[in-house]
């Protein structure tokens, strides 16, 4: 795989060589078991795969390269780069404006920016219709342009489904920039719907099924459908594709109990199903796969508390904690200085969307054993500190210099 130019300042020394040995001791990535840090009364199971993927070190690449390219140059970046709050305020310090914030809402005007003007599209991908509006600036939106690869491969496989001539079921967060990316990509093709969660396709289910009225669907779904969609001849021919960083078991569960419905209601013999169901397979991104694969083998492990590190509006990190919920105590942290103590955490609470300060989350017993992995736009070098604040806190400074020695003769 490529590898890309990023700032030195994203990397870890230690965490290179745990991820270099792994690497190396399992080139098909098929060992999802965690590596074990022994550090003195702490012991840290990191996870098997975590931290920047291709995409997001990609986008890094373009973005410096777009500001050392363009000196003197107004640049902008049409939203955040990538849910990482740290990487979106490094490309800040170095002059880039964001146009809009993450859900859409401009931060300037249009009319202050001209065709002379810099713009990177981030990692997220744009719609169809922001990159016409840059282009009548005079703003060709491919030339720093950053948007993952793995999310123009569901946009070309929306299409082909698209012109195949099957509705698109979008599974995604309506509000994401990379669902609203998708979601305009794929209505140029064919009538598209998104689906946030699996009780809302039971609810679609029972459109397809007949058994609402097609009345209700408009109210029902309201914003998340294409222009000129009919709830009942639209319905008939479907195909299922999701924002790369859904989980993969609910994407899965999704299309299963869709493909269920639409069968039942068309009577179709399994052996027919593509005449109603299209075969899209799944559409989830690499990095996505294996970081859940990754928390899913971690969590087989005994441990006492679970830490996630990454940015609070990144999508593919609310996962990893939705992952270690089910089965630990879990907090997820934006960097080392939620590490408050021993005694207290910073996190966020993904049900109530808001901050909090925890306490006593610590256990009475030693030694300590706490999970950790972060999403796919967290740099390694941030992991690194974590591990270096919960050393800090827990007294065991010198045991982790070893463990960095020892780890740097590999």
């Amino acid at each position: 795989m490529k590898s890309f130019n990023v700032p030195v300042h994203y990397h870890s020394p230690l965490v290179n060589a745990i991820k270099q040995k792994r690497k190396t001791d399992d080139k098909m990535k098929r060992d999802y078991t965690p590596t074990i840090l022994e550090l003195g009364s702490l012991q840290v199971i990191l996870a098997r795969h975590f931290g920047f993927c291709y995409g997001v070190e990609n986008a890094i690449e373009i973005a410096f390269r777009a500001v050392t390219e363009n000196t003197g140059k107004n640049i902008f970046l049409l939203s955040e780069m990538i849910h990482n709050p740290g990487v979106n305020a490094d490309l800040q310090a170095l002059g880039i404006k964001f146009i809009m914030d993450s859900k859409g809402n401009m931060l300037m005007d249009w009319d202050d920016i001209t065709g002379n003007d810099i713009v990177i599209i981030p990692a997220f991908g744009t719609t169809l219709e922001l990159e016409r509006k840059l282009r009548e600036k005079g703003i060709d939106p491919t030339h720093y342009e950053t948007t993952c690869p793995f999310v123009e491969k569901v946009w070309n496989r929306a299409g082909k489904i698209g012109d195949d001539g099957y509705t698109i079921i979008v599974h995604g967060k309506p509000g994401h920039e990379e669902t609203r990316a998708t979601f305009s990509h794929s209505k140029a093709h064919t009538p598209t719907i998104v689906v946030k969660d699996m009780a809302q396709a039971q609810q679609l289910g029972k459109y397809i099924a007949g058994s609402l009225p097609a009345e209700q669907f408009y109210e029902d779904f309201k914003g998340q459908f294409s222009d000129g969609f009919d709830a009942v001849k639209d319905l008939e021919r479907i195909g299922v594709v999701n924002q790369t960083t859904m989980l993969a078991s609910e994407t899965q569960a999704i299309a299963d109990y869709l493909k269920q419905i639409i069968l039942a209601r068309y009577q179709t013999p399994p052996d027919k199903s593509n005449d109603r169901f299209a075969d899209t397979r799944d559409t989830l991104c690499y990095a996505t796969n294996d970081n859940q694969s990754a928390v899913q083998g971690m969590l087989e492990l005994q441990a006492d508390i679970a830490i996630v590190i990454g940015g609070y509006n990144s999508s593919n990190t609310s996962h990893l904690v939705e992952l270690c919920e089910e089965k630990i105590p879990t907090y997820f942290i934006n960097d080392e200085y939620c590490l408050i103590s021993a005694d207290e955490i910073r996190h966020f609470d993904l049900h109530t969307h808001s901050e909090k300060v925890s306490s006593f989350y610590f256990p009475a017993h030693l030694p300590i054993r706490i999970m950790v992995t972060s999403g796919a736009s967290c740099p390694d070098a941030l992991v690194d500190r974590v591990l270096e604040r919960l050393a800090v806190i827990t007294g065991n400074e010198e045991a982790l210099a070893t463990v960095k020695e020892e780890w740097g003769q590999v």
